[in-house]
């Protein structure tokens, strides 16, 4: 549903500048180099360590953004970036996050065709170029090199020093990463306790993969943020995956925000504070079972 509302969404908001949403609700933290940055004092003080790193796959080489506290062990969590990719907004939402007490593995999920960051916004999705970049890149991104790749995923960070192995791991993703969330729990369900969709699309479908029908694979918690225009747009959904996930034993957060899609991402031209606030305050919730 990420290609279905941008261009809407564009238009009613074309008039709010860009300097409004430079991120300063996540303020503090540095601007992460292409190699290794030094460690970057987070909102409320603390000290954080991030970098960009490469994760070997049976497809490649991924590269992601690794941002974690500067001492002791942390839950990780795997974070899957909207359409637009990873990015220096998705950067920010990382560090906020690990400023919470967790180490976020930040992925780019086009790793097969190019290296991040292919768009600098999320904006960008919506001009000529940016859909020539990103069409051909969107084909590579499948349901089984998903689930491959966040096996990989959690093995890496079961590897790192920052991940508190005790603790399980958690998965959060954005528009295209929502049911990215469900098919890394459904692969790992040994490993993964937790997932937060925001503004997905396609978590309910016929098919006997589609992440509503995996619910029973997993062993997680959920959390499902809907956008207020896909819940008008498919109102039973938000039935479905209740319905879906009473059926597989899991307990689900489901709920429609007063904001359109993308409303949580700080570079979308529907960016709205207070709903991405509240948004990411039951994200806390639902990492604290982890």
């Amino acid at each position: 549903m990420c290609d279905d509302f941008t261009l809407e969404a564009d238009l009613k908001a074309e008039k709010v500048a860009l300097s409004r949403r430079k991120f300063g609700m996540m303020g503090g933290a540095a601007v992460v180099s292409a190699g290794v940055a030094p460690s970057v004092l987070a909102k409320g003080g603390m000290a954080l360590k991030e970098s960009m790193v490469e994760v070997p796959t049976p497809a490649g080489i991924c590269d992601a953004f690794f941002v974690h506290p500067a001492k002791g062990k942390h839950p990780g969590i795997i974070f899957w970036p909207d359409i637009g990719g990873l990015r220096e907004a998705k950067m920010q939402m990382a560090r906020r996050l690990a400023a919470q007490g967790y180490a976020v593995l930040a992925v780019n999920q086009y790793y097969r065709g190019a290296k991040a960051p292919v768009l600098a916004s999320f904006a960008e999705w919506r001009t000529p170029e940016g859909q020539a970049k990103l069409k051909p890149l969107i084909a590579t991104v499948t349901p089984e090199g998903v689930s491959l790749d966040s096996k990989v995923f959690v093995a890496w960070l079961d590897r790192n020093a920052a991940v508190d192995r005790k603790r399980g791991i958690g998965s959060e993703g954005y528009c295209m990463g929502g049911p990215f969330t469900v098919r890394t729990a459904a692969a790992n369900p040994g490993r993964v306790r937790a997932a937060a969709s925001f503004h997905g699309g396609g978590l309910v479908g016929d098919k006997p993969d589609s992440p509503s029908k995996l619910l029973a694979k997993t062993k997680a918690s959920y959390l499902f943020a809907i956008a207020k225009n896909d819940d008008a747009r498919a109102p039973k959904d938000k039935d479905a995956l209740k319905e879906a996930a009473a059926k597989a034993g899991r307990p689900a957060e489901i709920e429609v925000y007063a904001g359109d899609h993308g409303w949580t991402v700080p570079d979308s031209p529907v960016y709205n504070k207070a709903e991405a606030d509240r948004a990411f305050a039951r994200l806390l919730a639902l990492y604290k079972k982890l």
